[in-house]
């Protein structure tokens, strides 16, 4: 698959494994919904991952980004890599997820999922207002630094499902 980012060349496979990389060590990320009128609106969410890699987030109906979410499905998701060494936080490997959320389809499997990655998540994950959302990934695009940027489509970041 070309990338545009490379026009005329196949996505480089060091920059696909980078962007897993960064997947497998997430904690945490911004995830941007859209507001009403259509204005973008970021927030801070922790994230788990399930069984095929997709990304996972434990929201509260109360919140605006998951009123948001409930209009327009449509959504990112920044992920970056914990590197505490950088002195510059630009200089981080980083994914931003483009996509659609829904709510999981087996609530008490990701829960369970998420619940492990963020077990302190357990004193408010069974409020009646928390559901576990999925995040269904077209494609992410990874910076890592000078001349690797790349755009890789989901089944590259998590295999034939898609993410």
């Amino acid at each position: 698959m070309a990338d545009e980012s490379h026009p005329g060349n196949a996505i480089p496979a060091e920059h696909a494994a980078l962007a897993k990389e960064v997947l497998r060590g997430a904690k945490a990320g911004s995830l941007a919904t859209l507001l009403p009128d259509g204005t973008p609106f970021a927030s801070l969410v922790t994230v788990g991952f399930d069984l095929d890699g997709a990304p996972l987030l434990l929201l509260s109906k109360l919140a605006v980004h998951t009123q948001n979410l409930a209009r327009d499905r449509r959504a990112s998701l920044l992920l970056v890599a914990d590197s505490a060494a950088a002195a510059d936080r630009l200089a981080d490997s980083r994914v931003t997820l483009v996509g659609r959320t829904a709510p999981a389809a087996d609530q008490e499997a990701a829960r369970a999922r998420f619940l492990a990655a963020h077990p302190e998540a357990g004193g408010y994950a069974r409020f009646g207002d928390f559901a576990t959302y999925r995040f269904e990934t077209l494609n992410g695009h990874l910076v890592a630094g000078f001349g690797r940027i790349s755009t890789i489509p989901a089944e590259m970041l998590f295999g034939p499902a898609g993410g």
